[in-house]
């Protein structure tokens, strides 16, 4: 994981998950998880990414 990902998933999570995964069902649960609360898109982008 670059810092890259690490700041985008911190400030932007939907933008890190995009860009990890591209647009697909992992970005728009991310972008549903970041309407409702900044930390579970966090929680989720770092989740994604790691795998």
């Amino acid at each position: 994981m670059s810092i890259l990902t690490i700041i985008l998933n911190i400030f932007l999570p939907p933008l890190g998950v995009a860009l990890n995964k591209g647009i697909g069902k992992d970005f728009i649960i991310n972008v549903i998880l970041t309407i409702l609360g900044v930390i579970p898109g966090v929680i989720h982008a770092f989740y994604v990414t790691s795998k």
